[in-house]
């Protein structure tokens, strides 16, 4: 390691190997390694305390060849290094239900927000899967959902993460959402999308550890799920479809990392998953992750070949523990607009719902105009 010479800052996320040393690597460069980013040797590392992902700014020097290497750092996770080293770890944080919610739908909404705050309402902390079938309208929705967070939660660290898409879906995000875009695309090996996947997560738990509120849109866990079975190698069982059962360890411990952390920060994760391909793999890929979040938004294909958008299956979509996301009233109307629903098929409802909430300009006047039904007179 240089001690002499001139210093220059740097800023990165630092990825550190097995050796305990590392590389910063830069957002804008979606984490993939550079000739030029700086080394973090292990010393650094340990007298520091360096987790996988934290985000640094310290003083670097020329180590010749072009390569700099950091000598201090002078912030970690946005505190300074003696701050930073008695931070929680985040496996030690204590998980609690969601109970914040984000507030989505403000006055003349996109009606898909409206409908999310109405039938599966999202919390600080909360392990989402939206379910879609091919052209049922996932990708607006999630642009929609990632300009809301920003609009109205600023406060938030919004992560869009792209694993194994179309080349020109990730610029149409990067400009479309004001949002921390980090992308894989398709034509990237699956070792990359791997790796990508994990120092996202790893940074969002760095910021979760230091207080920070973080949501993740993940599209899709499908394809994260798809790369991690390429990836790996012989002695492992075959599933059905083609899914070595070694394959999903990590998808999972991705998803499940989304918690509301108790006096700290939270991490909010809504992933799409694929249904409907064709693929019996991608199948298998769903089954393992239904029923493993805490809220499900299930988008429909029959209610979209009618071009009805957003094409949300009313009937099977929800939150658990809603209760806890809204007040009492809220909560009675809610299971109102349930019960009035429930007898229709879910493109009667859609249609149904769609049709109601267009005609009020928010929510709060949607639901102040359901009315209990008067009670039946019993007579002897």
């Amino acid at each position: 390691m240089p001690t002499t010479g001139p210093t220059t800052t740097v800023t990165g996320v630092v990825e550190l190997s097995d050796g305990g040393g590392g590389f910063l690597r830069q957002v804008a460069q979606n984490y993939l390694p550079f000739r030029d980013d700086a080394v973090v040797p292990s010393t650094i590392a340990r007298d520091f305390g360096l987790r996988d992902g934290t985000e640094i700014e310290g003083l670097a020097r020329d180590a010749g060849g072009g390569r700099r290497v950091v000598v201090e750092i002078t912030k970690a996770s946005g505190l300074a290094p003696e701050e930073y080293r008695a931070l929680p770890h985040f496996q030690d944080l204590t998980s609690v239900n969601p109970h914040e919610p984000f507030r989505l739908a403000a006055e003349q909404a996109e009606t898909s927000l409206r409908i999310i705050d109405l039938i599966a309402p999202i919390g600080r902390g909360q392990r989402g899967l939206i379910v879609s079938p091919p052209k049922a309208g996932k990708t607006t929705l999630l642009e929609h959902l990632g300009k809301a967070i920003t609009q109205h939660h600023p406060e938030v660290h919004l992560i869009l993460l792209l694993i194994d898409e179309r080349p020109e879906e990730v610029t149409h995000f990067r400009r479309a959402v004001p949002a921390e875009v980090l992308a894989s695309s398709a034509d990237s090996q699956a070792d990359a999308h791997i790796r990508l996947a994990r120092l996202a997560i790893e940074r969002s738990k760095r910021l979760v550890e230091a207080g920070r509120h973080v949501v993740i849109l993940l599209d899709s866990l499908t394809r994260l799920g798809r790369a991690s079975n390429r990836e790996m190698g012989p002695g492992g069982r075959t599933m059905s479809g083609g899914v070595d059962n070694r394959a999903l360890q990590f998808p999972r411990q991705f998803f499940g990392a989304a918690r509301n952390c108790e006096g700290s920060g939270s991490l909010t994760i809504l992933a799409t998953a694929l249904v409907e391909t064709g693929s019996r793999m991608d199948e298998v890929i769903f089954q393992e992750f239904k029923g493993t979040g805490n809220m499900e938004l299930i988008l429909d294909r029959a209610i979209a070949d009618r071009r009805i958008f957003p094409a949300v299956d009313v009937l099977k979509s929800g939150t658990r523990r809603e209760e806890l996301l809204c007040t009492p009233e809220e909560l009675a109307k809610r299971h109102l607009l349930r019960r009035a629903l429930a007898d229709l098929s879910a493109v009667e409802a859609a249609q149904f719902l769609l049709d109601k909430i267009t005609k009020t300009p928010s929510n709060a006047a949607f639901l102040g105009s359901i009315v209990a039904p008067a009670p039946v007179r019993k007579f002897r």
